[in-house]
């Protein structure tokens, strides 16, 4: 597969680096050592994005490995996006640079297959969304609270239209979450929660009830968090969030039995 891949100084890596960079693996567990070398090497900066590994031949002599053990860890480390396997005589494996989207891809297929329960999602949104409206309060400018509450006003619109617009009124109701999120200032915190909030639909449309009383509850709710937000009451809006997060997490526990 990686056999003829041209080593030179400019695309690749010459086998003398290869060779600080990479050890001998023990043979009772050679396939999980391979993964585990190279994929430290690549998050440790060793190996750099863009960077053409050595062919099988030269990485299997560096790692005292066989060329079947090599091309199944080669597969693994591509499944997680750290490496990219092209064929023939100008192929290889190339280093990717690490990215978000193989985390959030598997917090969503996790969410999505609904083998969370609903209990550990709502205690998980609990603490990190109070921890993030707290922020948001702290950190909002006046542009935050202006977008914050456009966002609460299409909202309201769909609220007083009614559970027709319902996909439209949680969208909302997403959207201001997520928002908090990138108002806290914590890229962390906006990559997990824009995960949870572009899946968590599918917990509500099977859980939650579809009727205008929840609507007004939820918008009620989502005006609270705002105010605090803006009068920068940290502490009032992390509660506040953390009461919203229970209420329909208890809602849709009551229709689960």
């Amino acid at each position: 597969m990686l056999d003829g891949v041209e080593d030179n100084h400019h695309n690749g890596l010459t086998i003398m680096t290869i060779k600080h960079t990479l050890a001998p693996v023990k043979k009772n567990r050679a396939f999980q050592e391979v993964i585990d070398q190279i994929q430290e090497a690549i998050l440790e900066g060793k190996l750099k994005a863009g960077e053409r590994l050595p062919s099988e031949r030269e990485l299997g002599k560096a790692l005292a490995t066989s060329r079947g053990t090599l091309r199944e860890a080669l597969r693994v480390l591509e499944q997680k996006g750290l490496i990219s396997v092209k064929t023939g005589v100008r192929g290889g494996a190339i280093v990717k640079a690490v990215s978000h989207t193989t985390v959030s891809d598997s917090l969503a297929l996790l969410i999505r297959s609904r083998s969370l329960a609903l209990e550990d999602l709502a205690e998980f949104r609990e603490g990190i969304e109070g921890i993030v409206a707290g922020l948001a309060a702290q950190r909002a400018t006046k542009e935050d609270y202006a977008g914050l509450k456009d966002l609460l006003g299409q909202a309201e619109k769909f609220q007083e239209i009614g559970v027709s617009r319902w996909k439209e009124f949680l969208s909302m109701d997403n959207k201001i979450h997520v928002e908090l999120a990138r108002i806290s200032g914590n890229p962390m915190y906006e990559l997990v929660l824009n995960t949870v909030h572009d899946n968590i639909n599918l917990y509500y449309n099977r859980m939650l009830p579809k009727e205008p009383g929840i609507m007004k509850r939820n918008l009620q709710d989502l005006r609270k968090i705002v105010q605090a937000v803006e009068s920068g009451n940290s502490e009032r809006a992390t509660l506040l969030v953390q009461e919203h997060v229970r209420h329909f997490n208890r809602l849709m526990m009551e229709k689960k039995k």
